[in-house]
């Protein structure tokens, strides 16, 4: 009975982050209607992005113990992401307005540090969350680059539930800072090591809490 309380409890909480995660998402996508402020959005965004995973995926690794697991987790977010914006498309957005799938080499460098380090769990928390914290913002920069131009897209395909502070305007690059993927990647290295050791100690606690 313990044992299957145990997995109830992992699964459960696998699928909460994963559908956070999702929901993160699908905000960081829409950061290319918020023309004015892309990239304030996109640093937040990301950010929001690399503390779900990587809380997530060092649960799921640590609660496993298998070098890949972290990568599989990312697929699963990336696969839940697809099926959420399937929306997009019924709403008669442009398809090419779908998330790619930048958490993926993120959680490989995950698993790759778990694996390099033999199974070292303060490694992990280290290497791996500063790794996932740096990488994860340039991955992200993916969005940017292969969906439609942002400006064009959001008066092409204007929402009528756009709030008038969100009405596309021209952007004013460089207005607050000049390096999104910088400014991102930076706080997310900081961020994610203790997201990571969250992810570890979690595990811990699903232990305990079963075994009282």
């Amino acid at each position: 009975v313990m044992v299957w309380l145990r997995r109830c409890t992992h699964y459960l909480f696998i699928v909460v982050v994963a559908v956070n995660s999702t929901l993160l998402t699908i905000n960081a996508g829409d950061y290319i209607f918020y023309t004015d402020r892309a990239w304030t959005s996109y640093v937040i965004f990301s950010i929001s992005q690399t503390l779900m995973l990587v809380v997530g995926a060092t649960y799921y690794l640590t609660f496993t113990g298998v070098p890949g697991t972290a990568t599989y987790y990312c697929l699963i977010m990336t696969v839940y992401t697809w099926v959420a914006k399937g929306a997009w498309f019924a709403l008669g957005y442009p398809y090419d307005f779908i998330v790619t799938p930048v958490w993926l080499p993120s959680g490989m460098l995950l698993d790759l540090v778990y694996w390099a380090t033999k199974k070292n769990k303060h490694s992990l928390i280290l290497f791996g969350g500063v790794l996932v914290g740096m990488s994860l913002p340039l991955f992200n920069m993916v969005n940017l680059i292969t969906v439609a131009d942002p400006l064009e897209t959001a008066f092409k395909y204007p929402r009528p539930t756009l709030p008038p502070y969100m009405t596309p305007i021209e952007p004013q690059v460089g207005k607050f800072y000049n390096s999104p993927v910088a400014l991102g990647a930076g706080a997310g290295a900081v961020l994610s090591v203790t997201m990571a050791a969250l992810g570890c100690k979690l595990n811990t606690w699903t232990y305990r809490w079963m075994a009282a």
